[in-house]
């Protein structure tokens, strides 16, 4: 019987992924579990790549950084220092070290809902967590102690042998099962059903902004990009993001400008390399967005 490596078989699934790349469309992700296990676990490091996917496996995922990007379903928002997100079959999301530019560390894992059978559905002790993936096709975002908690689990896990960490992934979702630090990222169901057809491709979105953030990114360039008219790719935006194009825009601004002002830029110097030429304007939009202003942003992580 021929028997494939796990590292040459990730390297082979790393560089199929990137021959995609090409194509920003919504992917399907193929998951393969660990050799002699039900689930997989791994650490990914994709910071250069957008990879806009789905995959029928429940995903949790625990990512240290200074800031990043969570993107799930219809929910488009920026974490800070660490994120504990659940995410339920076939909801799309972009991967959580997206653009990152600073060190960081993330651990996930990978599971059919069913990876233990019916034990779930048939167990008393375990009826919690079937609730708490009964949950998850929203996006659940942990905080607080419970995402202290779980990330020391997930770290402890990788050293561990299989059984054992079979053993540490029940107490990790038991943890979230029945903790009240969580919030829910999506109001609706936005399973991949509602992307599939879309005329918008994500990829293409983030490409330019990502290289236009710093100016004047212009609506109607991305419009003509995927091939709508202007008005309609704002309706359509707006309808599956639930934001305007604009605040898209000023969410990445931000989000880049935390990244210079932890790399101890400025203030004035964030604001304008990011492409406000208001610093007043630029306080007042970090402020409502990171609820706090800049300077206290910066003395409060640097220190």
């Amino acid at each position: 019987m021929l028997c494939i490596d796990q590292k040459v078989l990730n390297f082979v699934q790393i560089g199929n992924f990137v021959a995609k790349q090409l194509d920003l469309k919504i992917k399907k992700e193929i998951v393969l579990p660990g050799p002699g296990q039900s689930f997989r676990l791994f650490t990914p490091s994709l910071r250069n790549y957008f990879y806009w996917h789905y995959h029928p496996e429940y995903e949790l995922v625990y990512v240290e950084a200074s800031n990043g990007i969570r993107h799930v379903g219809q929910h488009i928002s920026s974490y800070m220092e660490s994120e504990l997100v659940l995410i339920g079959s076939n909801i799309p999301h972009l991967n959580f070290d997206y653009g990152i530019k600073t060190e960081y560390r993330q651990v996930v894992v990978q599971l059919k809902e069913n990876f233990m059978g019916d034990a779930f559905s048939e167990t008393p002790e375990l009826s919690s967590i079937q609730q708490l993936f009964d949950r998850a096709y929203l996006g659940l975002s942990f905080t607080g102690k419970t995402k202290a908690m779980v990330a020391e689990k997930l770290k402890q896990m990788q050293s561990m042998g299989h059984f054992a960490q079979l053993l540490c992934l029940l107490e990790v979702f038991n943890i979230l099962a029945t903790s009240n630090e969580v919030v829910e990222l999506n109001e609706q169901d936005t399973s991949v059903k509602l992307f599939l057809d879309d005329k918008i491709r994500m990829g293409a979105i983030y490409k330019y902004i990502h290289a236009n953030y710093n100016e004047t990114p212009d609506v109607n360039k991305v419009a003509s990009s995927v091939h709508l008219s202007t008005p309609a790719f704002c309706r359509y935006f707006k309808k599956q993001t639930k934001i305007t194009f604009t605040d898209f825009v000023n969410q990445y601004r931000i989000t880049q400008a935390k990244t210079l002002l932890l790399k101890d830029k400025t203030v004035s110097e964030a604001c304008y390399e990011v492409g406000f030429e208001s610093l007043s304007y630029f306080n007042k939009l970090f402020k409502k967005l990171a609820g706090e202003n800049p300077s206290a942003f910066k003395k409060r992580y640097l220190k």
